[in-house]
């Protein structure tokens, strides 16, 4: 019931779909395959049954975990350019991105599954990450903060060589945004 072409959520099947969700991601980061969909209902606050509702299959909730956490950190992108200079809603994003990757990988058995399953969660992940960086890009090349010779797509490939070098070691990863940081504004 929760497809987009069906009528809308109510307000407390929205809340139980976002605890579900939170859970599953945590569960699934934490314990991968080895997460129960049982213990995801519970740490959700709902029962068994308001899962499956939601969420057929673990596949299916495997999935939307993933697809939440990747909206989240797209979504964060214009909210920090609202709040921050450019330069400084970009370092926000990239500690946001860093979080994400960590999820990710964390995730990474019960993706595979989700792709064994026939589905691919990653279909548009890319597209998303580049249109959710490009227009801080944009805004700190038009004040003179980043440089402007640099593509959306190459910094995405950066943040993502530092989730994986990093891998989990967070203050090794906050030097290296620092670093790129850096590197983005030389010469703007």
């Amino acid at each position: 019931m929760s497809s987009t072409s069906e009528r809308p959520l109510r307000a407390d099947a929205q809340r139980n779909r976002g605890q579900i969700l939170t859970a599953a991601s945590q569960a699934f980061t934490k314990c991968g395959l080895e997460a129960t969909l049982e213990g995801i209902a519970k740490d959700a606050g709902v029962g068994i049954g308001t899962l499956y509702r939601h969420f057929p299959t673990r596949e299916a909730l495997i999935e939307a975990a993933y697809r939440s956490e990747l909206a989240a950190v797209c979504d964060a992108a214009p909210e920090l350019l609202a709040e921050l200079p450019p330069a400084e809603a970009l370092r926000a994003w990239m500690d946001r991105f860093i979080d994400y990757m960590t999820r990710k990988l964390g995730m990474a058995d019960a993706l595979r599954a989700v792709i064994a399953s026939g589905a691919d969660p990653y279909a548009h992940s890319r597209d998303l990450l580049v249109g959710a960086i490009k227009p801080i890009l944009d805004a700190g090349a038009a004040s003179g903060d980043l440089r402007s010779d640099v593509t959306a797509d190459d910094v995405l490939l950066s943040l993502s060589g530092v989730g994986l070098a990093a891998s989990g070691r967070r203050d090794q990863a906050d030097r290296l945004l620092d670093l790129l940081l850096d590197g983005l504004r030389y010469g703007a």
